[in-house]
């Protein structure tokens, strides 16, 4: 009895002509179509391999240049006219940059672990989903040729090579507490895998060093570590915070007060979940609401090109020329922000008008006022509406920021228990306690740093992951 002949399995990107597959065949990339524009723009490439594989169900002319790989379907020759046909010839592609790795595909048996009869060539592609999230997906070259498949082979290669940003080595910090076991078993599941997929060697550290900040809009592993394969970098701004001289940290967001104490009642109950520890504290937070009598010193942003050069330099010191602006009185919580700090309780962002390196931080204020109010002002963080619609809630877009605290006493012991320090107020850097009895002064330095992430797209998410309210 005759075999059938047996189809090659094909993988595929999301969206492609999936309908028309046999169970067998999977669908063919949901790639582009060029317009004339491409079109003149991909004649103008230096093409540098031309050949022939079969993608999807049907064998195409590939061509590979110098910033695209380029495919079109062989069709045998019909009446002109047919749309159908005009439709199947439409040329299709997708960008070089979106590649982070390529690998020969093999068939391999029970008894071949180590190679098996050649298939072609599969490329890993990075495409982008909604909401900023990424994902990964494979483009099957087909051609049994091992000597076509060589040559297509080194010439990927080396063009991955060839993308500077892409890290070769990382070293990976994994936060070893009992509540972030779920974080390493993701890590272990879904990002080393990926990692090895690249090339990019890994060196695991146990550490108590956290993320505290996504700078990718959408708290997703895969993303961010697509982001680190394909080597997309972005310049942020950064703050030093210090006191009298001398410095106490890095960061890229504060919060005194209300946010501070919430904080440091949170750490007094690491036995709970994150979840529950953050609402405990929140509620406690709220039931013994009370304002800070402060002193706040700032110095306006001045976004005239000869200020930004100077900052670019790195000029560490403000001129005599600048002028401080002061407010004191009673504040429940005073927020300093160099980034948006997108989280779940705040899908727009703590500080929606801040971006990651206009050489600005935004400080937000909040005067004393009733509990019943300030609790509106906190539920419009989770909403598409403005937060910073209230009488008490000022908002000021600044270069530097100095809090001075006039209780120079800090808290009595008796009078607030759980929030009460030996070593001072509480405030809360980037999700970590940070405690100081005295002044301290918040400097921003623009585009200081290089990290990993990507462009973000605005999210419009009213749904909130906080059941304190």
């Amino acid at each position: 009895m005759p075999r059938r002949r047996r189809r090659s399995r094909v993988s595929a990107l999301e969206g492609g002509r999936g309908e028309e597959a046999p169970p067998e065949a999977a669908a063919v990339p949901s790639a582009p179509l060029t317009s004339p524009q491409q079109t003149e723009a991909a004649a103008a490439e230096r093409i540098l391999l031309r050949g022939i594989f079969k993608i999807g169900r049907g064998s195409c002319d590939v061509v590979l240049s110098e910033r695209a790989l380029r495919w079109r379907p062989i069709l045998p020759e019909r009446p002109a006219g047919d749309s159908k046909y005009d439709w199947l010839c439409k040329e299709e592609f997708i960008e070089l940059k979106d590649i982070f790795s390529v690998k020969l595909k093999r068939r391999c048996s029970v008894k071949q672990q180590r190679s098996g009869t050649l298939l072609g060539i599969t490329l890993f592609i990075c495409l982008k989903k909604e909401q900023n999230k990424l994902k990964k997906s494979t483009l099957d070259l087909i051609n049994l040729s091992e000597d076509h498949c060589d040559i297509w082979f080194r010439q990927f290669k080396k063009i991955l090579a060839g993308f500077p940003n892409r890290p070769k080595s990382l070293k990976i910090f994994l936060n070893p507490q009992s509540h972030k076991k779920e974080a390493i078993q993701v890590y272990y599941e879904k990002v080393e895998p990926l990692l090895k997929l690249a090339g990019i060697k890994t060196d695991v550290t146990r550490s108590t060093n956290v993320l505290a900040h996504s700078l990718h809009g959408v708290p997703h592993v895969v993303t961010a570590t697509l982001h680190i394969i394909m080597g997309q970098v972005q310049l942020v701004d950064v703050c030093t915070f210090s006191t009298t001289g001398k410095l106490l940290r890095f960061g890229f967001s504060a919060m005194f007060g209300f946010g501070g104490r919430t904080l440091a009642l949170a750490e007094k109950y690491r036995w709970m979940s994150p979840n529950q520890r953050r609402d405990f504290a929140v509620v406690k937070a709220l039931a013994k609401l009370k304002p800070e009598d402060c002193e706040i010193s700032f110095l306006p942003f001045n976004s005239s090109d000869d200020v930004q050069e100077r900052r670019e330099q790195g000029s560490p010191k403000s001129d005599c020329n600048d002028q401080w602006q002061m407010i004191q009185g009673q504040f429940l919580n005073v927020s300093i922000m160099a980034i948006p700090c997108l989280c779940s309780v705040a899908p727009r962002g703590l500080a929606p008008n801040t971006r990651l390196n206009n050489g600005s931080m935004a400080l937000i204020i909040a005067r004393n006022t009733s509990r019943s109010e300030f609790i509106k002002h906190l539920k419009r963080y989770a909403s598409v509406k403005n937060q910073f619609n209230f009488p008490f809630v000022e908002t000021y877009t600044v270069e530097e920021v100095k809090i001075h605290p006039r209780n120079t006493s800090g808290y009595n012991p008796e009078e607030e228990d759980e929030t009460a320090s030996e070593n001072g107020f509480p405030w809360n850097v980037d999700g970590d306690l940070m405690e100081v009895s005295s002044e301290v002064h918040i400097r921003l330095h623009p585009r200081l740093i290089s990290l990993y992430g990507g462009s973000m797209e605005e999210v419009n998410d009213s749904k909130v992951t906080c059941n304190c309210f």
